[in-house]
């Protein structure tokens, strides 16, 4: 039996309703996702607005993490953004999100092949990784 591909759920955050840089980094984001390797694209979840600046209140975020958590024992799940800004420009607030998605079953990952696939174990509080 195959293992399917991973699945990427892009997720960005935007003050403004639309910019031309949001699109580029979505745009970016599916590049990354589908042509360099090849995973699923789960959709794209944005928080906007005053969403966008406060990290414990996400909603699109929070969709995506139970979406995330449906498909983690099946196959790898990434929230692939375009930079770690994307998540929270404060570092400690970024962990935490980070936290939240390995606590699901996924790991992050940046269009700049950052990721913290590796630190899974210790996002998770195991402190094993």
């Amino acid at each position: 039996m195959t293992t399917p591909p991973p699945l990427a759920f892009i997720y960005d955050r935007n003050l403004a309703t639309s910019s031309p840089y949001l699109a580029m980094r979505l745009n970016g984001c599916d590049h990354y996702a589908h042509l360099r390797h090849g995973w699923q694209v789960a959709g794209v979840w944005i928080d906007r607005g005053q969403n966008a600046l406060d990290p414990d209140h996400r909603p699109e975020f929070s969709a995506l993490l139970q979406i995330m958590k449906t498909q983690a024992d099946r196959r790898t799940v990434i929230c692939l953004v375009h930079t770690w800004d994307r998540l929270a420009r404060d570092p400690d607030q970024r962990i935490a999100l980070q936290q939240r998605v390995a606590q699901v079953g996924g790991y992050c990952a940046t269009t700049f092949d950052e990721s913290d696939e590796r630190a899974h174990a210790v996002l998770v509080g195991r402190g094993d990784a």
